[in-house]
């Protein structure tokens, strides 16, 4: 009787303190001044509409996931190469249990209870879907579409969101919220049937950087051959056994064409013809292979990553929005981001490729630092569990590309509308190895190549002396720097629809570097080590010798000419481009 007493009692405290969040103050927990200038407020949202909100819940422990980050990816420690595994990753992720109990009973407060909710595998992020009637409710907020000047694209966000003051501690941020960012593909143009202006032979051969041959033709067009004699790779066989993986990540509907992929094959890769790869769809994600449906960003992520690291078996992470999404008339568009629903999908898989390759960001300043710190966090976390991640630095210079003042669109979104430079997000996170884009034989800085320095995050100990000696001739800085590397971005020859055609942008470049990486992973697990994990503290201190450093070419926007390629690390074409030999041989020196 006295537990039956006890139990109620229980019961009638725990209502009693759900109820009440109703009852506390409401705090702003996160605002913007407004939102970036290409993005036009429409009308209210429709109440009825669904939002999937992602409760990101604070990860007391992730300093502790950083150190043994730095443990396992420094050649000089003696844990390099010792990495976590799954649940080790997990319980660095994990809230406080406290923290647990009271998001649930502010949740239960409105109805949603624990079997309407969705956790994370490490308990880090609770997704729940509701209408923005219950959502502007919770959150003491009011949403609005929003339509995109440029790309006619809508979106249901807010400026800012409140919480109960008793919450703040307890939730890392909300979102879809006060974010605008769209993580746009980084391929900047399709060109069917132009060269460039430069060497147009058709014959005969240039001298590489390696001292190699190099076909002339590979100045007009790039194919997996020229990738590999130019980045001395040619004659290197992977496995298709030893356990080495490449992965492509696709988002924004993008699809890789299965007949494209064959037809690229059977032309540039012929023992690859008829090989196939692993498609794993997040949050029903697609791989529609109609024609139209082809994706020309997805396509070119296939066709090089997978041509050129043939036969190493290779997936591709295909993810949506969020499901289900039903469009009304005022809100055509999956309004829910897609990015962290990849990262927590991968984060709560057991078996992981080595190397994974995106060609996707957006301005950083669209993210909130809540958001990117968060995603930069989990990003770690597969650095710590052994995975080299390349990410596209972009495709807009330092900013719009624009070098003339009077029609450069550089501003902040803080309310001050100020002139400055725009870097790019997640390239601009310091535990990825971002890849910046070259151009020509030899080569130089691509004009477009995405560079800069980040607003967010301070700079790691890694890049202090290349970073240094680069900023020793400007003003000082202390924030991370970008890119790391580089890789040839232009004249890329795809399959699209059927039909050849020339794409230029970091999103080549990525795929590229991912995959000479993937092939010295190769070698690595072949002799019996294990892959190089979070590449940048080798890089920065070792593997540099391994890349070949570039020094012309710059990279204009914002009404500037931007930063200049120079000896050593510039934040153009970083510290270089890859020679596949030399890397090889320097990574089997590592334990």
């Amino acid at each position: 009787m006295r537990s039956l007493s006890l139990l109620l009692l229980s019961l009638v405290v725990t209502l009693a303190e759900a109820a009440s969040y109703k009852d506390s103050p409401f705090k702003v927990k996160e605002s913007i001044v407004a939102p970036p200038r290409v993005w036009v407020e429409l009308a209210p949202a429709p109440s009825n509409h669904i939002l999937e909100l992602r409760i990101a819940l604070p990860q007391p422990y992730s300093p502790l996931l950083e150190k043994h980050l730095w443990e396992v990816s420094n050649p000089s420690h003696k844990r390099y190469g010792d990495y976590l595994s799954k649940q080790e990753t997990e319980a660095f992720l994990t809230p406080h249990p406290h923290t647990l109990d009271t998001v649930s009973e502010w949740l239960a407060s409105y109805g949603i209870y624990e079997e309407h909710l969705l956790h994370s595998s490490a308990q880090d992020w609770v997704t729940v879907r509701v209408p923005v009637s219950l959502a502007e409710e919770m959150l003491d907020t009011k949403y609005h579409v929003y339509r995109h000047s440029e790309t006619g694209e809508h979106i249901v966000r807010t400026t800012s969101y409140s919480l109960p003051e008793v919450l703040h501690d307890h939730v890392q941020f909300i979102q879809p919220t006060t974010m605008f960012a769209r993580f746009k593909a980084f391929s900047s143009t399709l060109h069917w049937t132009t060269v460039p202006v430069g060497d147009a032979s058709t014959g005969g051969a240039i001298t590489g950087p390696a001292g190699n041959e190099v076909d002339a033709s590979c100045n007009q067009t790039i194919t997996p051959t020229c990738l590999l004699q130019l980045y001395n790779a040619v004659g290197y066989e992977t496995s298709a056994t030893n356990g080495n993986q490449i992965g492509i990540t696709a988002y924004l509907g993008q699809n890789v064409n299965n007949h494209d992929l064959q037809q690229f094959f059977e032309t540039y890769v012929p023992a690859a013809s008829g090989s196939n790869y692993t498609t794993i769809s997040i949050n029903d994600g697609q791989n529609n292979q109609s024609v139209a449906a082809a994706g020309l960003e997805a396509n070119l992520d296939a066709q090089y990553a997978f041509g050129l690291t043939y036969p190493t078996p290779r997936t591709l992470y295909t993810t949506a929005g969020s499901p289900p999404f039903d469009p009304d008339l005022r809100v055509p568009n999956n309004t829910n981001e897609p990015y962290s629903y990849w990262l927590e999908y991968v984060l709560s898989a057991e078996n992981l490729p080595q190397t994974i390759s995106t060609s996707y960001g957006d301005d950083e300043q669209t993210v909130p630092e809540s958001y990117a710190n968060r995603v930069c966090m989990g990003l770690a976390a597969l650095g710590a569990r052994g995975v080299s991640l390349t990410f596209s630095a972009g495709d807009y210079g330092v900013g719009d590309g624009d070098s003339n003042p009077e029609t450069q669109r550089c501003y902040s979104n803080d309310g001050r509308n100020a002139t400055m430079f725009i870097p790019a997000f997640p390239a601009s996170c310091p535990f990825v190895t971002t890849v910046g884009g070259t151009i020509y034989i030899p080569e130089t800085a691509a004009s477009f190549s995405g560079g800069g320095f980040s607003n967010y995050f301070t700079r790691p100990s890694y890049q202090d002396q290349a970073v240094s000696d680069y900023l020793s001739k400007l003003a000082p800085g202390i924030y991370e720097a970008y890119p790391d590397v580089s890789a040839q971005s232009d004249w890329f020859i795809v399959a699209y629809q059927g039909q050849f055609g020339y794409v230029a942008g970091t999103s080549a470049s990525s795929p590229t570097f991912a995959s000479i990486i993937a092939m010295v992973n190769d070698a690595r697990i072949s002799a019996g080590k294990k892959g190089l994990g979070f590449l940048n503290p080798w890089l920065y201190s070792v593997g540099y010798a391994g890349l070949n450093d570039i020094t012309t070419g710059h990279n204009p926007g914002c009404g500037t000419e931007g930063f200049n390629a120079s000896i050593g690390w510039d934040p153009v074409t970083g510290l270089g481009t890859p020679n596949f030999e030399t890397l090889k041989e320097l990574a089997l020196q590592l334990p």
